[in-house]
Order: structure tokens, then C-alpha cells, then sequence
């Protein structure tokens, strides 16, 4: 089994699927042809699922990067006898797309291997394992590679060099020497009949440097960024854009299932889908980090999954597979022991069908950011957005199981309220735009009840504090977002109550902060949100504490790894990546958190003599 820290791993991604490769230069992660898509390499959660490992067969030390602007995974392994570099990437299209990210047929990993000093004998292994590692397929050797038949799925490897085959698992040792280089290619193809062919070594090196520049082309026109952490902020736009499945403009939360919240505890999740919520603040922070030309392309594919439920009077559902699935139903694979033993592994995920109201206020927030495309869309889906809000007004009132998805008894969490007063609030900013005026009168009605509500009965005197739902002392992060949203200014004396309230009852030893601390019916303490703790800078940030926000950034930025990939969480007694990985929550929060810091340091720069 592979004990590999989460944060070993780097991300590759062809905008419609990804894989996970660690330093030591397996990868353990990686499924075809979606992100959805059960595993060919799982090895992350358990020993017989599979993996592709490509590493010097004695010690070695590793350094990596991505290159340039991209996604393309650059490592060096250096031996006493020499060094070679491994250049990994998901294949972006057909070569053929400029800018456009994702388009042409996906299904295709490169790994090109290059010796640049001295003479390096290199293991290669390779176990495709499809199915999450039900399936051990038959490998065939043929000229240029081997053909790999695994049920219904064709897998193709491209290789200039002979393997040794041995049932479901093909081994080759290779000595290069300074100046040599071989590239190999795992193909996918749908259906036992269609056999991708495979690729001589020029057309491996040209998929690759077509990739390259793919990524290359893309970042230069879309990321335009200039201000605190502007590094940190572009890698986290290309990662977010890196989680962004090209054919519908579905984002997902994490490219992962499983990697837990609690190492060896049950809080172990499939986020390989779309939730409104999640993707709704992806679209935002791209506007910071990146163009997001993907805005319009993502409230069609939500109008087309979902217009039906409102206009039937349903509530809009808080998630999708990225093709638009709309059952998601959650089971374990009893086979796999999962990451460090954390149990059960989950594929699917039974949240689909909880009822969310803040999916409403995320979705509308959304489009009042980034106005300019709702013009382009087509009718259906600005009314749409308008029935989105329409139904805030409507359930407002309504229990839900909030934003951290409690499976737990409904409650009036205060976050879901005040999601809903930003559906109205926003569809009032947007009702010209949306083709629905005489809807505002109501919509101003409910936004103002909807305050009324929150004023009064989402505070406590006693916790000193807004609280995590009606009528209780817990504390919860989410309360953050009442600055953050605009409904109450970040200096207002509830608002700073309740900032401190967090900093000082919310927060581990280290100052990251917690989601929440009260039960919820789940054994474990999990971490820390860095997701949270970049809530608190960015409500530091507006109520002008621009050097205590920038303590607080630095805090939680500091746990983006080498390669600046963030989880969703850190243990509580160590250090230690827990969660889902890379997280979008988590890049979500560091690019608005940093836009904060950077126009609250403009502003006072402005203000100043």
C-alpha cells in the first residue's frame, strides 16, 4: 500500500479527468475518461488498485515543479550516478485547441523520462488496475507497446521499449545515459473494440509540447492578476481551472474520493461532482485569478440539469455529476482499506438529495459578480437565476441541513439564511438583466423579512456572537460570510463581536480555524478548515485589519504545498493534509482572501496623504 502523505502528490488534468502523482514518481490516482470515472490507478486507497511508478532503481532524492505556466509536472530524481528528469501530463486535446483547454477526445497520460547527467537504471512498473481494482486485465506485448484489455474498457500502452509481462502487470528496467530519452503513453479508449493506436516517440514529444503550450496560451490570456501573492493566486486559478470538466462547465470539488477528513475515522467523501455551491465560488474567484470564459458555459449547464425542479416547484438540487447526473447514489468498496486505513472508501455521495438553501444565494452572488455574461445567455437561463431567487424568497423560512451538509435532523442554520437574503439581494441588482422587474417588490420584501430574522434571532448574546443556527451558543465559521456577503459592514460591533468571538473559541493552538466544534454525529475530531481560516483574513481585510488579515493569510498559505496544491484540511495534532486533494474550497478561499488584502491595502494607500 502506498503511504504517501497527501501532500506528496502532484495534480495532472486534461479538464475532464485527473490523476495524482506522487514525489517518489507513481502514479496512484487516475481516472478514465472523466473525473467521475471509476479508477485504472487507485493505489491512494489500497494496494490492489493499481498504479504506474517510474523511479531510479537504487536511492535517489527528488525536487519537482510545473513548468512554465501549466500543469505539466516536471521531476527530477538525482542519484550518486546520475539524474534523470520525468516530464508528466494528462494530454489536452487533439493539439489542436490554442487556448481552448479540454477540447478533442480525452484519455491519454505521457510520461517522458530524460537522462541529464551520468548514467540512471530506472524501474518501471506498470499495474493498471480499472474498476477501483475489481478488474486484474489481460496484457498483451505487441509492437510498440502493449495492448491492455480490462472488461469494457480498451487501455493502450505506448513504450519504445520491450516489458515483461506477468498477468496483470508489466516490469521493465531501463539504464539511460546522459543525453538519452524515451517517452511512454497510457491510452484510453470507451468500448472492448476500440483500441487507441499507439504513438511513435515524436508523436509523444509533440502531445507533449503541444500541452505545454496549451496551458501556456491559456494562463497568458486569461491570468491577469497583479498583487499580493500573485504567484500563489495564478497557480491557484490554473489549479481551479485544472477541476473544470470542459465538455459541460461543471467544476468539481476535488478530484478525489475517500482521502479522509480524520486519518483512519469514517468522514472519508466522494467530491468528483459538481456542487452549485462549490462551483458558484470556483466562477468568482476565476474572475480574480483568471478570465473565467467558462461562466456562461456553467449557468447553461445548471439551467439544463435543473430548470425542470424549479419550475416544478422542487427545490434546486445543491449537486451533479459533471454530465449532469442528477442521482448520485453513495456506496463502499469493501475491497479497499483505504488511505491509512481510513474506512469506508465511498463512491457517490448520498448529500445529492439533502435540501441546501444557500445553494440559491451562491448561485445568484455568482452571477451579480460577473454581470457581462448573463447577457449572452439564452432566455431559459436568466429565468432560471430569477426562479433561483424566486425560491429563496419562497423557503427562506424552511430547516435545511446547511453548508457543511449534517446528516442530522433539518435546523434554521443562520449561513442558509443569509444565502437566501443574497438571492434576493442580488436578484434585485440583476432583474433588469434577468428580464424580470415585476419580481422585484417581492423579492424586496423577503429581503427585508429575511435581515429582520437574522438580526433577531441569529444572534446570542450569551455566545456574544452570531451562532451556527437558530437559537443555539455554537460558534461556526460560516458567520464569517456575513461580512463577506455585504449584509452587515466587517466593522459593525456584532460583526467584530463575532470575528473575535472566532479567533478566540474557533481556532486550534496554531490560529487556523475550525468549521465548527460542536457534534455532529460523526466519531473524530477533524481539522481545521483552511477554507475558514481564509474567511478570517478576508473579514479581517474588510474591516481594514489589513496586517492582522495578513498574519492570518500567511498562516493558512503556508500549508500549500511545494508544487502550492492545498487540502481541505490539517490534522489537529500534527501538520499533516487531510481531505480531498487539491481542494477548490481551499484555492477558493486563498484568491478572494488575497483580492481582499490587496484592494483594502490599495484603499489605504488611496486614503493616505
Amino acid at each position: 500500500m502506498s503511504n504517501e502523505p497527501i501532500a506528496a502528490y502532484a495534480l495532472l488534468s486534461d479538464c475532464s479527468s485527473a490523476a495524482l502523482v506522487s514525489a517518489s514518481g507513481s502514479v496512484d490516482w487516475l481516472c478514465f475518461p472523466r473525473f467521475d470515472s471509476p479508477s485504472v490507478f487507485g493505489r491512494l486507497l489500497g494496494p490492489e488498485a493499481g498504479f504506474w511508478s517510474i523511479r531510479p532503481a537504487g536511492d535517489f532524492s527528488s525536487t519537482r515543479r510545473y513548468l512554465g505556466l501549466s500543469m505539466v509536472l516536471e521531476t527530477i530524481h538525482t542519484t550518486p550516478a546520475g539524474s534523470v528528469t520525468i516530464t508528466d501530463a494528462l494530454v489536452l486535446g487533439d493539439g489542436q485547441r490554442g487556448h481552448d483547454l479540454g477540447a478533442g477526445a480525452p484519455g491519454t497520460l505521457l510520461r517522458q523520462v530524460s537522462c541529464t547527467a551520468g548514467t540512471v537504471e530506472l524501474d518501471i512498473v506498470l499495474s493498471p488496475r480499472p474498476g477501483y481494482g475489481l478488474i486484474e486485465p489481460q496484457l498483451r506485448g505487441v509492437d510498440g507497446g502493449i495492448v491492455i484489455g480490462a472488461g469494457t474498457t480498451s487501455l493502450a500502452f505506448s513504450s519504445p521499449v520491450p516489458f515483461d509481462v506477468n498477468g496483470g502487470t508489466a516490469q521493465a528496467l531501463i539504464a539511460l545515459t546522459a543525453g538519452e530519452e524515451r517517452g511512454f503513453a497510457l491510452h484510453y479508449a470507451p468500448g472492448a473494440s476500440g483500441l487507441p493506436t499507439l504513438w511513435s516517440q515524436a508523436g509523444i514529444a509533440r502531445r507533449l509540447a503541444d500541452t505545454l503550450q496549451g496551458w501556456s496560451s491559456w494562463a497568458e490570456q486569461h491570468q491577469h492578476y497583479e498583487g499580493p501573492w500573485q504567484e500563489l493566486v495564478a497557480g491557484s486559478g490554473r489549479i481551479l481551472q485544472a477541476l473544470t470538466y470542459y465538455p459541460t462547465g461543471a467544476m468539481v470539488a476535488a478530484p478525489t474520493t475517500s482521502l479522509p477528513e480524520v486519518a483512519g475515522g469514517t468522514r472519508n467523501w466522494d467530491y468528483r461532482y459538481t456542487w452549485i455551491r462549490d462551483a458558484s465560488m470556483t466562477l468568482q474567484a476565476l474572475w480574480v485569478a483568471a478570465c473565467p470564459d467558462e461562466a456562461g458555459k456553467f449557468f447553461q449547464f445548471l439551467a439544463t440539469a435543473a430548470a425542470h425542479q424549479l419550475a416544478s416547484g422542487k427545490d434546486l438540487q445543491i449537486m451533479f455529476g459533471v454530465g449532469g447526473e442528477r442521482e448520485l447514489p453513495e456506496r463502499e468498496l469493501a475491497h479497499l482499506p483505504g488511505w491509512r486505513a481510513s474506512a469506508p472508501v465511498r463512491v457517490g455521495n448520498g448529500a445529492w438529495n439533502q435540501r441546501q438553501l444557500d445553494v440559491y444565494g451562491e448561485l445568484l452572488d455568482a452571477a451579480a459578480t460577473l454581470p457581462e455574461y448573463l447577457a449572452d445567455l439564452a432566455p431559459d437561463t436568466r429565468r432560471f437565476l430569477a426562479d433561483a431567487a424566486d425560491a429563496a424568497a419562497a423557503r427562506w423560512r424552511s430547516a435545511d441541513q446547511g453548508i457543511w451538509e449534517v446528516r442530522g435532523e433539518p435546523r434554521h442554520y443562520l449561513h442558509s439564511k443569509l444565502l437566501c437574503w443574497v438571492a434576493v439581494d442580488r436578484a434585485i441588482t440583476l432583474a433588469g438583466l434577468l428580464g424580470a422587474p415585476g419580481r422585484v417588490p417581492r423579492w424586496q420584501e423577503a429581503r427585508e423579512q429575511i435581515a429582520e430574522s437574522i438580526r433577531t434571532e441569529g444572534w446570542s448574546d450569551s455566545a456574544n456572537s452570531f451562532t451556527q443556527s437558530y437559537g443555539s451558543e455554537d460558534l461556526d465559521a460560516s458567520a464569517l460570510m456575513l461580512a463577506i456577503v455585504g449584509f452587515l459592514p466587517a466593522d459593525h460591533p456584532r460583526m467584530l463581536a463575532t470575528i473575535e468571538a472566532i479567533e478566540q473559541r474557533l481556532t486550534d493552538s496554531r490560529g487556523l480555524v475550525y468549521r465548527y466544534r460542536a457534534a455532529d454525529g460523526f466519531p473524530g475530531e477533524e481539522g481545521t478548515f483552511l477554507l475558514c481560516t481564509f474567511w478570517l483574513a478576508q473579514a479581517l481585510a474588510l474591516g481594514g485589519r489589513t496586517q492582522r488579515a495578513r498574519e492570518v493569510f500567511e498562516r493558512a498559505a503556508a500549508f500549500a504545498t511545494d508544487l502550492g496544491l492545498m487540502a481541505e484540511e490539517v490534522a489537529p495534532d500534527s501538520s499533516e493534509l487531510l481531505g480531498n486533494f487539491p481542494q477548490a474550497f481551499s484555492h477558493v478561499g486563498l484568491v478572494n482572501a488575497a483580492w481582499a488584502i490587496s484592494e483594502a491595502e490599495r484603499q489605504e494607500r488611496g486614503s493616505g496623504p
